[in-house]
Parts: structure tokens; C-alpha cells; sequence
């Protein structure tokens, strides 16, 4: 417990991943702060307001403007970047909070939702990549308080490649971009480091129920996929020849869907208390992690067998 970081700052800690990673945080004996946009504390989509939320300070913060939050820097070991979205209709997390599935539909396939106007920047752009460059600016330039002299880390919870065609593949290059650019920061400041967690689908059996189903169905599938040797032919191996072989490129530096769609057959679902765990793990100076971690990376802090069972993803 002691090797681990004192003090941490959550961005977007009372949402979904962001409630998470202060909860996993407070269990394993830090003190945690949130900033969002609303300053308010982490309530259960049923209205609840679990006994861990009174242990977190929740201070209102626009992480575009670092001067709102700049004298909580100074003071953290670690900063920890949860804000994102998948769609850039935001409003399909309220829907899927709500379990309104066919609100979600409508903002899943964008119904309701114009254009962008000319030089207007899309959520992706502002949630995945300006907001958390922006605090990482921030917190390489805060000068820590006298006794801080380890490592700081920033994690950003970015994301594995298994959500196209269905999304947008603009979700994946602002995540990536924003990867990119906060190494570029962390380089040049060799007190901080980088560190990339990149979760599959995540999701929970009571605050968000619409993602049990398709978690256990692909939970299945990669347990499967785990199971038979590498030489037989299997659905996420071929969608990977064929997207190498035979499709093109979605972009200049983003392969064909197929590979997302192979890694959504092949890569296992995480909880989001797992995904909490994980990241807090990340943060011990003594395991020295930095860079990317995937799905399986995270399986692993956790002691997480790499073959549960279905009934455990419905189950937990």
C-alpha cells in the first residue's frame, strides 16, 4: 500500500470509468480529488450515492482551463484523464444510463444530430484529445511540493481498436493522437510519464445493463478464440488477412474495420471495477509501468485469469 501513489486527480471522476478509479483508489488507501465540469459527486443511475463518495474531494473544473484546477497539480502523485466519448452525439451516455435502448439507437446512429458547422470541432476532438492534453500540459508544468519526487505518472484511459465500423473511426485516431501527443509531453519531462490503458468493451451488470449482453456473447468468443491453437483458422484470424490482404485502409494510418472487428471476437470485455483496479495497480513507482496496456496487460495486474467463464461477465 505504502509504495503506491498518496494522492491522485481524477478528471471526470463521477462518471462511469472515472467513478471507478476513485472508488479502486480510496480501497487501496489514497487520497483522491475530482475535477468535472459539474463538481458534483458520483451518483448511482438510480440515484444512490454510495458510502466511498463522502472519502473523495469533488471540486467543479474545466479541463480546458487549467487555471481551475491548477493548485490541486502541485500536490498529486498521479493524474488520471477518464473524460472521453464513444460517439460524438454525446447524449447516447444518458441514454445507455437511463437503459433507454432506443434512445441510444437514435444517437448511436446520429438521428438528431447535425453537421458540424465549417471550423467547429467535434466532441471527439475536444473530449478525446484537447481535454487531455491539455491537463497533461498542465500538470508537467505544475512544480511539486516538497517531498514529491518520484515518478508522476498520467494515465489516460484510451481505448482498444474494436468499436468500428458501428463508431465513427474518428473515436480511435483522437484517442491515438492524444496518446501520441502526451508522450511527446512526458519526453521532454523526464518526472513524468506516460501510461495508455486501452480497455475493450466495458461493462457492469447494474449501472450499465445494456452491456451485459453483448459482454458475455464476446467474452464467449475470445475465450474460444483463446482455446484453439493458432495454426486453425478462426473468425478473428481471417478478418485480419482479409483486412490486410484484401481491404484497404480506413485511413492513411488506420487499418480496415476488419482488424476492429477481429479484436472485438478475440479481445475479452472488462469490468469497469476491473479497468478501476488495473489503472490504480499502474500507478505503483515499484512496477515501473509506462507506455500502452492492453486488455490482457490489465487481466494480469489484476491477477485476473485470462480465461473466466461466461457466467462470471453476468455474474459480477
Amino acid at each position: 500500500m505504502s509504495s503506491l501513489a498518496h494522492k491522485i486527480l481524477v478528471v471526470g471522476g463521477n462518471g462511469f470509468v472515472g467513478s471507478a478509479v476513485c472508488k479502486m483508489a480510496l480501497a487501496r488507501g489514497m487520497e483522491v480529488t475530482s475535477i468535472s465540469s459539474s463538481g458534483k459527486p458520483y451518483k448511482t443511475p438510480q440515484g444512490h450515492t454510495p458510502a466511498w463518495v463522502e472519502r473523495v474531494e469533488w471540486r467543479k473544473a474545466d479541463a480546458m482551463n487549467p487555471e481551475s484546477y491548477a493548485d490541486i497539480l502541485p500536490g498529486v502523485d498521479a493524474v488520471v484523464h477518464t473524460v472521453g466519448t464513444l460517439l460524438d452525439n454525446t447524449q447516447y451516455k444518458q441514454r445507455i444510463q437511463e437503459g433507454d435502448v432506443m434512445g441510444f439507437i437514435k444517437s448511436f446512429t446520429g438521428r438528431g444530430s447535425g453537421p458540424l458547422a465549417e471550423g467547429q470541432r467535434s466532441a471527439y476532438d475536444i473530449l478525446n484529445y484537447e481535454s487531455a492534453v491539455c491537463v497533461c500540459e498542465a500538470f508537467v508544468a505544475s512544480k511539486p511540493v516538497s517531498g514529491l519526487t518520484r515518478v508522476r505518472p498520467f494515465v489516460y484511459v484510451s481505448a482498444e481498436d474494436f468499436s468500428r465500423p458501428a463508431v465513427s473511426v474518428r473515436y480511435l485516431e483522437t484517442k491515438m493522437q492524444a496518446e501520441k501527443r502526451i508522450e511527446e509531453i512526458v519526453q521532454d519531462h523526464p518526472q513524468y510519464k506516460g501510461i495508455y490503458v486501452r480497455p475493450s468493451l466495458i461493462y457492469h451488470p447494474h449501472t450499465r445493463p445494456m452491456t451485459v449482453i453483448p459482454a458475455t456473447i464476446f467474452d464467449v468468443s475470445a475465450r474460444i478464440h483463446d482455446a484453439v491453437p493458432s495454426y486453425i483458422p478462426m473468425p478473428a484470424s481471417v478478418l485480419r488477412w482479409l483486412g490486410t490482404s484484401v481491404f484497404p485502409n480506413a485511413s492513411e494510418k488506420t487499418p480496415s474495420a476488419l482488424h476492429s472487428m477481429a479484436n472485438l471476437l478475440s479481445i475479452p470485455p472488462i469490468h469497469v471495477d476491473h479497468l478501476g483496479e488495473a489503472i490504480c495497480i499502474s500507478l505503483d513507482p515499484a512496477k515501473d509501468i509506462r507506455g500502452i496496456v492492453g486488455v490482457r496487460d490489465m487481466r494480469q495486474l489484476i491477477g485476473l485469469s485470462q480465461t473466466g467463464t461466461a457466467e462470471s461477465v453476468a455474474n459480477t
